[in-house]
């Protein structure tokens, strides 16, 4: 047992040790990477792809679209489960996906510049052309997303 007076004294030391410690044992940050999308555009859904359509919720009719557009990534690391952000209004102005600002997710952004595609889905009575703005992404450095993927 150390005399009272140590105990300050030792305890003192045993944290300047952990603290000491955390500058060596740093694990990886997984931190988010900010991706820039730009050339933003959308296209109705062709074939099957706009086969099984189905709105949030419920069983109103929706129309399908694909947004496409360009992602660069500038960390020269491979990015992955990327979530895309945006607003999307309708001809009238109307907000098309109300109190969402996700809009989807690019599963892998190479460094560099590469295409994307997201597809949508907008409430039939709400008109077309729909206008696409603030769009952004970030991403990790590694999958948080397991369940998205096969292996």
């Amino acid at each position: 047992m150390l005399p009272m007076q140590f105990r300050p004294l030792a305890l003192f030391v045993i944290s300047c040790l952990f603290w000491l410690a955390s500058w060596v044992v740093t694990p990886v940050a997984d931190a988010l990477t900010p991706i820039k999308l730009y050339d933003i555009s959308y296209e109705a859904c062709s074939g099957d792809i706009a086969k099984g359509n189905v709105g949030s919720g419920d069983l109103r009719p929706t129309n399908c679209f694909i947004v496409k557009g360009k992602a660069k990534n500038q960390s020269g690391k491979n990015v992955v489960d990327a979530d895309v952000f945006g607003r999307i209004y309708d001809a009238n102005g109307d907000n098309v996906m109300e109190n969402r600002g996700r809009v989807g997710t690019i599963l892998e952004v190479p460094p560099g510049v590469s295409d994307f595609e997201i597809r949508i889905s907008v409430p039939a009575n709400q008109p077309t052309p729909l206008t696409l703005k603030q769009f952004k992404a970030s991403g990790f450095a590694q999958k948080v997303r397991p369940f998205y993927y096969d292996d």
